[in-house]
């Protein structure tokens, strides 16, 4: 099965790639994975046809095996190993078309408990694409990548797997304004699920 999507999340997962982005037609979540359980993809993987390497806002065509959801990652596919296709890319302008509007991310603080999304399911989704008004980005006493924002009301407090992060950090506390986010809950850890800022697009 082909699908063509918009690329909103090229993040770090174990060392490899975690994609993640929204069917062109349909605007759903489509979330790649090397196989059922939710793994990452290869970093080679995300080599193109065309030999360069997936970026942010790339529009590709991905040849999918079958949907596999979990729990907490009910937008998860499981690739076939061939390689991706581009289909040229949207401009910053265009990102706006694909925004979510959720209340808030998930509730407070930086991660569900995996029971309760088991238990109560009421999480449905693990993929947010939102704009906030202003970002910090710092790095804590551990040298881990950190991002601050108000969404909703709530202020949040999460951890950066994107990129993109070591492209704008430029001193401690680094403030970015009205910036678009992907935001997602990570795999079970221990009993949670952390909510982690998958990309920055300004």
């Amino acid at each position: 099965m082909i699908k063509e999507i918009v690329v909103f999340a090229n993040s770090v997962k174990h060392e490899n790639s975690c994609v993640a982005g929204k069917c062109t037609k349909t605007k759903e979540w489509i979330r790649p994975v090397s196989n059922a359980q939710g793994g990452e993809i290869s970093n080679e993987q995300t080599i193109k046809a065309s030999g360069y390497r997936l970026q942010i806002l790339d529009k590709v065509k991905v040849d999918l095996s079958h949907h596999a959801p979990l729990d907490h990652q009910t937008e998860n596919h499981v690739i076939n190993q061939t390689q991706w296709v581009d289909a040229f890319f949207i401009r910053n302008h265009q990102v706006e078309d694909y925004l979510d509007a959720p209340d808030n991310l998930w509730g407070i603080g930086d991660r569900v408990s995996h029971d309760e999304i088991v238990n109560n399911q009421e999480v449905t989704n693990s993929l947010y694409l939102v704009k906030v008004e202003e970002l910090e980005l710092f790095k804590n006493r551990y040298d881990k990548r950190r991002a601050r924002f108000s969404y909703g009301g709530i202020n949040y407090d999460l951890a950066v797997t994107g990129r993109e992060f070591d492209k704008h950090f430029v001193t401690n506390s680094t403030f970015l304004r009205d910036v678009i986010i992907c935001v997602s809950l990570g795999e079970n850890y221990e009993g949670d699920c952390y909510k982690l800022v998958a990309s920055i697009i300004c």
